[in-house]
Parts: structure tokens; C-alpha cells; sequence
């Protein structure tokens, strides 16, 4: 991952700053430039499910941009999403969707 994090700083910096520095650095900073193990763009695909499944919609809307970005294609993650809704939930899926065809359109 090229680009440096700093939504924890920029949104946490004064008010809990180790865990901004545990965001920027370390997640982001150490964990996502981990692409030996897993692509950026598997992580995103990891990522978003993730969030989907626990009802994360507030984080989702970043990362299904990072998603794009990393090569997730529309249809990819609709598919993602359609199968997640089975496992997951009906409500959550159609959540998700809302947030994915105002970002892929």
C-alpha cells in the first residue's frame, strides 16, 4: 500500500493518540503493506465482508473506495455481497448494496 494512512490522526490524533498511531501505522501502515501474504486487493475483499458482517456500515463506505481502487470490480462485489446475504443477512446486504451502487456508479 503506497499511500500513508492518517484518517486516525486526522480524525483521533488529539483525543486518543495511540490508537491513531495503531490505525496509520500499524494497520495500515504495517498490516496492508503485508502483500507477500495477501494482495491489497484480497484485503479489501477480506475487509468488506468483514464490515458488512458485522454492520460496520460507518467504516464501509471507505473501504469498498479502497476496494475500487484495488482492483474489486462492480460485479465482484456484488457478488460479494449477494452471497454474504445468505450468511449474514438480507437487511445487511441490501446496506451494503445501497453504499456500493452510489460508489461504483
Amino acid at each position: 500500500m503506497s499511500e500513508k494512512q492518517t484518517a486516525g490522526r486526522d480524525n483521533l490524533g488529539e483525543f486518543a493518540p495511540k490508537f491513531a498511531e495503531l490505525n496509520d501505522d500499524v494497520l495500515f501502515g504495517e498490516v496492508w503493506s503485508r502483500e507477500n501474504e495477501l494482495s491489497p486487493r484480497d484485503r479489501s475483499m477480506i475487509t468488506v465482508s468483514a464490515l458488512i458482517s458485522g454492520g460496520n456500515f460507518e467504516q464501509l463506505t471507505a473501504h469498498v473506495h479502497r476496494a475500487k481502487a484495488n482492483g474489486v470490480s462492480k460485479e465482484e462485489l456484488a457478488e460479494m455481497i449477494t452471497h454474504l446475504a445468505f450468511y449474514v443477512g438480507w437487511p445487511k446486504a441490501w446496506s451494503a448494496f445501497k453504499i456500493a451502487k452510489e460508489i461504483y456508479q
